[in-house]
């Protein structure tokens, strides 16, 4: 580990709060919007059906290039400095989505707010990565994500409420008051973790060489590609479940408390995790998650096709429970599993393999809204597609790891 806990650093509870209320800030830039899509597409200049999910698509993606950005430079100035950045950023792009005059101003500004977000998001995990490793990483992620789980949760239900009194730019307001809280936040209370003894003068060329690295390393590069076919479909699943629920099903207003208790499902999964993760092993709960997204997601891709891509709201919430709390296990596990080998370079490791994951995630994603057609077909079908190819991937990791240990 890069740095030990400092005597005034908060306490474990509290450092996983702060932790969550960093990273959920992507869950409620995306999420919140959800139920305002419709109203976007009415008041704002937008060609076609599928522009709208550029909405999502281009603040993960600015958050992919800030990743690269922001993680080689913490490990030569520190993660503090550089998180201020970030929200600075962050805060600056927000004011531009509440006024945007345009779509493509929207879009720059949500472009500019994933770049800002990438600060928070991979910093706190740098963070993280300074204090804990292994199994015990693995924990607290899960711990983590169950708080980070409340967002996606409420963030439709406030979003739902504020249109109920106010026009979609003041669901940016409360993204810019919660930004400001958690900010305030982690100036008061959370120390520096990075040790002026590992702090690295920042070269370019040692970021190629980090790169080259990540890249060669096949733990690391082949858990950073799994998580992101796994996170493509799931990005996907972002984009087009507002016209698919709220339009198809027909959900209306109800959409918002719909999609969040779908998102208690990663809870209660990360929870289950985060409790027998340190007994059984990380790659125990993968292959297993995995096991379990694979069958549900192929299974029910032919019950989809048989019934013209909408079969009943009943049948495919049954999916959508067994397959996010497989999500739920995985996700947490995958960026553990891919940043184990890393701790050497903890910002500028997790800064690439952050990078790395979205990128492909984008570029999966792009592509199945591509061929969303009003049915869920698409959408359950690239489930089985991705959980194949990420569970693949993570055999084929460990069946390396364990030749070269025999070796």
């Amino acid at each position: 580990m890069n740095a030990a806990p400092t005597n005034n650093a908060a306490p474990k509870t509290e450092f996983i709060a702060l932790m969550a209320m960093m990273m959920s800030l992507v869950a409620l830039s995306i999420d919140g919007i959800l139920p305002a899509i419709g109203l976007m597409q009415s008041t704002l200049p937008i060609n076609a059906e599928q522009d709208v999910q550029l909405i999502i698509s281009l603040l993960l993606l600015g958050m992919g290039i800030g990743q690269l950005f922001f993680g080689p430079l913490s490990d030569s100035y520190g993660r503090k400095p550089l998180v201020y950045v970030g929200y600075f950023i962050f805060l600056i792009a927000t004011f531009i989505c509440i006024f945007a005059p345009d779509y493509h101003w929207l879009l720059i500004g949500r472009f500019m707010q994933g770049f800002g977000l990438a600060a928070p998001r991979i910093l706190s995990m740098a963070i993280i990565r300074d204090k804990y490793a292994g199994p015990q990483m693995a924990q607290i992620m899960s711990f983590i994500m169950m708080f980070f789980i409340l967002v996606p949760m409420l963030a439709p239900l406030i979003g739902q409420g504020i249109l109920l009194f106010a026009p979609w730019p003041a669901i940016f307001g409360m993204m810019l008051v919660m930004g400001g809280i958690s900010l305030l936040w982690f100036i008061l209370r959370q120390p520096e973790t990075l040790q002026d003894k590992h702090r690295k003068a920042f070269k370019f060329t040692v970021l190629i060489t980090a790169f080259k690295e990540v890249c060669t390393n096949q733990i690391a590069m082949g858990y950073t590609c799994a998580a992101g076919a796994l996170s493509g479909s799931f990005i996907a699943y972002l984009g087009s479940s507002q016209p698919l629920l709220q339009e198809q099903y027909e959900l209306g207003e109800s959409f918002a408390l719909y999609f969040g208790a779908l998102a208690l499902v990663f809870g209660f999964s990360s929870m289950f995790n985060g409790k027998y993760v340190i007994k059984k092993g990380m790659q125990y709960m993968i292959m297993r998650a995995f096991c379990g997204l694979f069958i549900s997601s192929a299974c029910f891709s032919l019950y989809t096709w048989f019934y013209q891509g909408l079969p009943s709201l009943t049948a495919l919430s049954i999916y959508f429970i067994i397959a996010f709390g497989c999500i739920g296990v995985l996700f947490g596990n995958l960026n553990a599993l891919a940043m184990e080998p890393l701790g050497h370079l903890a910002g500028m490791g997790s800064a690439i393999v952050g990078a790395l994951s979205t990128f492909i995630a984008v570029s999966i994603a792009m592509v199945i809204g591509k061929l969303y057609n009003d049915t869920a077909l698409p959408l359950v079908s690239s489930f089985a597609v991705t959980s194949l190819i990420a569970w693949l991937l993570a055999a084929w990791v460990e069946r390396q790891r364990g030749e070269a240990v025999a070796d």
